[in-house]
């Protein structure tokens, strides 16, 4: 811990006996690994360390009872507060998330590290098995009203520092209560001195500005607090996108676009035109480059007899830009899928057949009957795709 000093409180006429807070100087551009594990083993022993990120300072501290008091008094502020866990990688969410709906997923993918935290609302079941995994006391100190909010912060430091505690990591803001965020290292030791043990001095501060807290639920993506990242921006970060190809965009892929549309808004509880709105994103396309062709007559039959209208749709050409940008892509034969795949080599992995172990065969040209067989087919392959996403 810090050293012993006397420091004059005006307030009280007289001297009073606090800590002196250790300054260590770092380089973020090459920071000093072993400066950074001098930290993180105080971190380890109960220690309180204020660290850069990219938006503003913060205080480390280990997720237990005892650290964490000390935490609160210092931020002065009432104890069944959760403050926010801070990792390392995007993939250790999930040693406290055990179930990430896709949003949140595409999130942490496109935007972590970042200037985000990222609010996740745990089932009952899924907080039994944090329970079993993680012990009653982590839970106590880092869920409320089975939630946990968790931020990637984007520094090096930050980065290091979090990699190399042993511990479960907190992190608020560096500042006393009722002032504005640390940005710089200067600020932290004005507001807390003599309050915590050690600062990593890293310069000032990227943005100086708060992370955006957000929220993913059923009714998309709520800002809880804004920050440096806004809503749009987020909104945009976590967007999922589904493509369906076949061949020329008047058929099979139209219906399938059609009827995933219908069963992902039923899943989530939107309107079918409110699916976008709230972050999912459906389209179709063909291999052919046929662009501005209604649906086919038997196609438009098929899915009304489903209750779903697709006598507006028009086709389109599949391309690069639809095949990066997409999250998920549905083809209706093995043959879609090497062109997927010669167009857009990237976009392989993220491509399947859409019913898995079979194609869909091409009605066009096919009676009615033959219409409703494929329209079936593709409606029992959409629902169980759709059964298996986690929204």
């Amino acid at each position: 811990m810090g050293q012993v000093a006397l420091r004059f409180v005006p307030s009280y006429g007289m001297f009073v006996v606090t800590m002196e807070t250790k300054v260590i100087k770092l380089d973020e551009r090459r920071p000093d690994v072993a400066k950074i594990q001098e930290a993180a083993a105080l971190v380890d022993a109960g220690g309180l360390v204020a660290f850069p990120t990219e938006t503003v300072y913060g205080i480390a501290c280990r997720a237990e009872r005892g650290s964490l008091a000390r935490l609160s008094e210092v931020k002065a502020r009432v104890s069944d507060k959760r403050y926010t866990l801070h990792i390392e990688r995007t993939d250790e969410v999930a040693k406290y998330v055990p179930t990430v709906g896709l949003r949140a997923q595409k999130l942490m993918r496109e935007g972590w590290p970042g200037p985000f935290t990222l609010v996740f609302e745990l089932n009952k079941a899924d907080m039994q098995r944090q329970r079993s995994d993680l012990g009653e006391e982590v839970v106590a100190n880092l869920y409320a009203d089975d939630s946990v909010g968790i931020r990637c912060p984007d520094n090096p430091i930050a980065a290091h520092l979090l990699r190399m505690v042993r511990s479960p990591v907190v992190a608020p803001s560096a500042n006393a209560a009722g002032r504005a965020p640390a940005v710089a290292a200067e600020q932290v030791l004005a507001q807390l001195p003599g309050q915590i043990d050690l600062v990593l001095d890293g310069g000032p501060s990227k943005y100086k500005k708060g992370s955006t807290v957000v929220k993913i639920g059923p009714k998309g993506l709520e800002v809880l607090r804004p920050g440096v990242r806004s809503r749009e921006e987020l909104q945009r970060l976590s967007q999922v996108k589904f493509l369906f190809v076949c061949t020329g965009n008047t058929c099979r892929s139209p219906m399938a676009e059609a009827m995933f549309r219908k069963h992902l808004a039923e899943k989530v509880g939107c309107e079918v035109d409110a699916l976008e709105q709230i972050g999912y994103k459906v389209y179709s396309a063909g291999t052919m480059d046929m662009a501005g062709f209604p649906a086919s007559e038997g196609a438009r039959i098929a899915c009304a007899a489903k209750g779903i209208d697709i006598s507006v749709h028009t086709s389109s050409g599949l391309s690069w830009e639809l095949l990066e940008e997409s999250d998920f892509v549905f083809v209706m034969s093995h043959v879609h899928g090497r062109a997927v795949a010669s167009l857009c080599p990237e976009a392989e992995v993220r491509c399947t057949l859409l019913t898995e172990d079979e194609e869909i065969p091409d009605p066009i040209g096919q009676s009615q009957e033959f219409f409703n067989r494929t329209s079936d087919m593709i409606e029992e392959a959409v629902k169980k795709r759709i059964g298996e996403l986690v929204v």
